[in-house]
């Protein structure tokens, strides 16, 4: 029975409300968060919350040792959450930029999920879920990084699965749409330090994407965190996990579209968005 669980980017969010779900249904969650600040928050609201910035690696292992102290060596499970979104059309972003994305939400998700999948090839079980995005299986303007970076998590979640094949440990990905959070806001940060607007082609069309990442307010299709620990839950409790969950209606809509479209009728919806 899966009980104990190492989840990622728990200050906010779906990392935060998955947390607190799974700790009231009697699991035992190691919360993880970048910021001390939000370590203490996490202690407060009564987790076990540690202090990791999943970028590096020696505290990946020490906050490993320090949960392998405490369960005798296990570890059931395994919720890579933490990431953000680059935004920019891609001619605007620098090497070093889209660098930086795939260093948080790709190199350091692998490191910590073959770090853990050593623990739960000895113990010889355990469950491995990725937080992906319906912009890992279809793309959208000026999101090119963070598309880039979730498709690239898709690629190795479906190659890991084939991979653990009759090892009793399964591996999941999650695929939500718009969701109650601080993404925006983040993503947001990360446009003003890191685009040249003024100097770009696409200047006006960005003010539209400063619009909307501005806004506190999502879209009539943004549902609450709670959709996607539902889905997390499944993938921990359940005999047969599904190797995809779908969470809100434009993840379900997009996956449909993409199989019946042509790829010149789906760019048009893309591009506008």
């Amino acid at each position: 029975m899966i009980k104990s669980i190492l989840i990622t980017g728990c200050s906010t969010g779906i990392g935060l409300h998955t947390a607190m779900t799974l700790n009231k249904l009697g699991y035992t969650v190691f919360a993880t968060a970048r910021q001390l600040k939000d370590v203490e928050k996490l202690k407060e609201l009564g987790l076990d919350a540690r202090q990791l910035d999943i970028n590096n690696f020696q505290q990946q292992q020490q906050v490993l040792d320090e949960i392998l102290g405490l369960t005798d060596g296990t570890l059931d499970a395994l919720f890579n959450n933490a990431a953000y979104g680059q935004p920019g059309a891609i001619e605007d972003l620098s090497t070093e930029i889209l660098r930086e994305q795939f260093e948080t939400n790709v190199f350091a998700w692998h490191e910590l999920t073959i770090r853990c999948l050593k623990i739960m090839r000895k113990q010889g079980y355990g469950r491995i879920i990725q937080n992906s995005s319906v912009l890992g299986f279809v793309t959208m303007p000026f999101r090119g990084a963070y598309n880039a970076s979730k498709f690239a998590i898709e690629g190795l979640t479906d190659t890991l699965r084939l991979e653990l094949a009759g090892t009793n440990i399964h591996i999941s990905l999650i695929e939500p749409g718009p969701i109650e959070s601080n993404f925006r806001k983040t993503a947001l940060q990360k446009f003003n330090d890191n685009i040249d607007v003024q100097n770009s082609v696409f200047a006006e069309a960005y003010q539209r994407q400063i619009d909307r990442l501005s806004s506190d307010v999502g879209n009539k299709f943004t549902l609450a965190p709670d959709a996607v620990t539902l889905k997390v839950i499944h993938a921990l409790s359940s005999t047969k996990p599904k190797a995809r969950y779908r969470v809100t209606l434009p993840t379900h809509i997009f996956a449909m579209l993409k199989r019946i479209l042509s790829t010149r009728l789906l760019d048009k919806m893309l591009i506008k968005g």
